[in-house]
């Protein structure tokens, strides 16, 4: 197939390539070696892709790798989620704290104890903790809470590290 003397020549000009002239549109160093299909007629045989089967793995590829985004992305909404309530609790605490009653100065760093006074029906904030001799029995002992450096309260264990 040559094509026409008026359109742009081969640019290659290699012995197994030509220009094209494809509905109409010029395909410039047409090369039938290195197609991958049939190019002419009596081309040698080849056999058809099997789309199917294909489209079945990329979709299993694509659910496996979405499945694990999906993990990593839940993984870290529940770290986020034991954050939020653990910083919920610690409001909850510092309320309870900045409306209890106390006749101290209170420290920072320092442990004290959270108790409901039955007797008066309030809430209380006391240094002695329930192990002290001298504990009024209408104590009922809510938290042991610790003052942070930001101005609010956080509930600790017996080693000070926040619960």
């Amino acid at each position: 197939m040559n094509p026409d003397p008026e359109e742009k020549s081969n640019l290659a000009k290699g012995r197994n390539s030509y220009d094209a002239n494809i509905d109409g549109t010029m395909v410039t160093f047409f090369n039938r070696n290195v197609s991958p299909y049939p190019t002419e007629a009596g081309g040698p045989k080849f056999d058809l892709v099997p789309v199917t089967q294909q489209k079945d793995v990329m979709l299993n590829v694509a659910r496996m790798y979405a499945q694990q985004e999906y993990d990593r992305i839940m993984d870290m909404v529940r770290v986020l989620e034991q954050q939020a309530q653990a910083i919920q609790r610690r409001l909850m605490i510092t309320d309870q704290v900045h409306a209890a009653e106390y006749q101290f100065q209170v420290c920072h760093g320092r442990p004290y104890w959270l108790v409901f006074d039955s007797r008066k029906n309030i809430t209380r904030l006391v240094i002695t903790d329930p192990d002290h001799w001298f504990i009024p029995q209408e104590y009922e002992y809510i938290a042991r809470v610790m003052w942070l450096g930001d101005y609010t309260w956080v509930e600790v264990d017996a080693d000070g590290k926040p619960v």
